[in-house]
């Protein structure tokens, strides 16, 4: 471990191997941080943290903060940050109340700078979050999901793989997965054609993508009757059975297909 002296490093937090600590950072007891970490100058790292490796932890940033809800008694609780992710300036990631217990970012996320995620909030891998997103409490943002800067996302809100959410955008339901989300109030907007290319889909997959989403927004369906349609029109896939899914268990109901809806 290499640190400036004018670092404050509480004694038994557990520090791996090859980690820069700049000055002025804060890193309490009941902390544990990986290998190849890099924490920079007034960086805090608080009770609770548990940081993997590989990760950058930018100036002013607040890990593992106790949460902001009235609810909140004190109990244990933890935030995760996964391997290769980086928190950027100022950003604030609050550890998890009795609900859940933690608060996870997966690995290789982005999260830009003065982004908010609060307490029992899941996030998978491969997030991007942009600059001052504010994630509110128990949201589950999944896998290889971008939300561009300044969104804000109401509590309990699910977002699924795969989608692209326009900045500025104000979420209130959740996003099925393969998504293109936008404009205001937001709305589907189409699939996430250049992300899915980006990351190996076929041209088949994508039309089949297409095509569901078709079913479910524009044929004059409501959601029962889509699905129905979907899952007998449409034979068993990953992409198919995932969206599905997604669906089905929705409990706050997802993005319209238009504002006329």
């Amino acid at each position: 471990m290499s640190h400036s002296p004018l670092a404050v490093i509480h004694p038994e937090a557990k520090i791996g191997e090859n980690v820069t600590i700049g000055p002025f950072a804060v890193i309490e007891n009941d902390v544990v941080i990986g290998d190849n970490c890099e924490i920079h100058p007034h960086a805090v790292i608080l009770e609770g943290a548990r940081i993997g490796n590989g990760c950058r932890v930018f100036s002013g940033a607040v890990i593992a903060g106790i949460p902001q809800d009235l609810k909140f008694a004190g109990e244990k609780s933890i935030a995760e940050i996964g391997n290769n992710t980086t928190i950027r300036e100022c950003v604030t990631i609050n550890r998890g109340t009795a609900s859940r217990e933690k608060t996870v970012v997966g690995s290789d996320c982005l999260i830009m700078a003065y982004s908010h995620v609060a307490h029992d909030c899941i996030l998978k891998d491969h997030i991007i979050l942009g600059n001052a997103s504010q994630i509110a409490g128990e949201v589950e943002i999944d896998d290889y999901a971008i939300i561009s800067g300044g969104t804000l996302v109401h509590q309990f809100c699910r977002i699924s793989q795969h989608v692209m959410v326009q900045g500025g955008s104000r979420v209130g339901k959740d996003i099925p997965p393969y998504t293109l989300i936008g404009r205001d109030p937001v709305i589907y907007c189409g699939i996430n054609i250049v992300g899915l290319r980006r990351r190996g889909f076929t041209n088949g997959q994508i039309f089949l993508i297409q095509d569901i989403y078709r079913t479910l927004y524009t044929r004059g369906l409501n959601n029962t009757e889509a699905l129905k349609c979907i899952e007998t029109e449409y034979a068993q896939s990953v992409e198919r059975d995932l969206i599905l899914n997604f669906i089905k268990s929705s409990s706050r109901g997802i993005i319209r297909g238009s504002i006329d809806d």
